[in-house]
């Protein structure tokens, strides 16, 4: 099949999203992604399709698109669109040498703005710059998770996922650190995730950050770091920082 421009391509994607529109499914996502008035994601613009049909449209049609077209589908407004996006950059990522890991990295960081919602973070930041950071200079990652963005933090902790799976934990250790008096809690919740990715591999470390900080965690990351311990522990630590707020 021949696309002759990136118009088309996105008028071809978007012609096979409309048919699989789930209008529950589209109820329940518009609010877990905020896409709402008044919300973070409120100038977003959802189909409601699910993740599945998005991923069987990239594997149908990865082939026709080129960095250029695949740039202009990330700065789309359509959730759907950068969604797929950002999983065609991601498997590119994966299959590319090193010249083109670079392009795709460079892409990727340029279009973190719209980046900006945590199912898209969370589908491509391991896959692409968790994996560059990893072996690569970490000036970028350090600038990012200091930034005071919410999505550039956000693209940051998740890469880490990345080293976690490693078992290379400092940086997540140093950056959950960082995020203790974070405001938002999507970055409460990214981080109590990561702490948990870390205690499956070495209970040792979590349970040792735990005892140093379970006290002045906010109450979400928390929850979610200490979700694979066991009830015991889990009372323990949920007591720790009941007695200390």
């Amino acid at each position: 099949m021949k696309i002759n421009s990136s118009k088309n391509i996105k008028d071809l994607l978007l012609k096979n999203l409309k048919k699989h529109v789930d209008p529950v499914f589209f109820k329940f996502t518009r609010n877990i992604l905020n896409i709402c008035k008044d919300r973070y994601a409120q100038d977003d613009i959802l189909l409601g399709v699910r993740v599945p049909k998005q991923r069987a449209l990239v594997k149908k049609y990865i082939d026709l698109l080129n960095f250029k077209e695949t740039e202009k589908l990330l700065q789309d407004k359509i959730h759907e669109l950068r969604f797929i996006a950002l999983v065609v950059l991601s498997k590119k990522y994966k299959k590319a040498n090193n010249k083109l890991k670079s392009k795709i990295i460079k892409i990727y960081l340029r279009n973190y703005k719209y980046i900006n919602n945590w199912d898209l973070v969370d589908t491509s930041a391991a896959y692409i710059s968790g994996h560059y950071w990893y072996n690569n200079k970490l000036d970028k990652f350090w600038e990012f998770a200091k930034s005071g963005n919410l999505w550039k933090e956000r693209i940051a902790m998740i890469s880490t996922f990345y080293f976690i799976k490693q078992n290379r934990f400092d940086e997540t250790l140093e950056l959950v650190e960082i995020f203790l008096n974070h405001k938002h809690y999507l970055i409460h919740k990214a981080s109590g995730w990561m702490l948990r990715e870390i205690g499956k591999r070495n209970k040792r470390t979590l349970l040792s950050f735990l005892d140093k900080y379970a006290s002045i965690m906010p109450r979400t990351m928390l929850r979610c770091s200490i979700e694979k311990l066991t009830k015991q522990q889990r009372k323990f630590y949920l007591k720790k920082a009941f007695i200390n707020s």
